[in-house]
């Protein structure tokens, strides 16, 4: 019965990952999108969230496997730093965004 009902879901809604990856290959969709994950992780500090934004950003514009060879990072190492466990350090983060064609920029609130 649970096949059935995620089978009509998926037929409503079609591939939900699959239209946000396509989405995200826009580099403002991408902006936009990291910048609310960014917003939200400062309101409620769930890094966990924010990390798996940054991977949604990474498997649409090349995939982890193009980031590891542009960052120059271990493939392995960058599934789990963007999984949610892991705890990248700031200089990783900065080449990460990068690699995007994207810079930190800091405001007034």
């Amino acid at each position: 019965m649970a096949n059935i009902r995620a089978k009509k879901i998926h037929e409503t809604t079609g591939d939900y990952e699959a239209w946000l990856h396509q989405k995200l290959q826009d580099k403002e969709e991408a902006r936009v999108y990291l910048q609310v994950a960014l917003d939200t992780y400062q309101k409620d500090r769930n890094k966990k969230a924010f990390l798996l934004a940054l991977k949604d950003v990474a498997e649409a514009q090349g995939g982890i496997r193009w980031l590891a060879e542009k960052t120059h990072l271990n493939r392995e190492h960058l599934y789990y730093l963007l999984s949610g466990k892991g705890n990248p350090r700031f200089d990783t983060l900065s080449l990460i965004f990068k690699i995007f064609g994207f810079h930190l920029n800091i405001e007034v609130d």
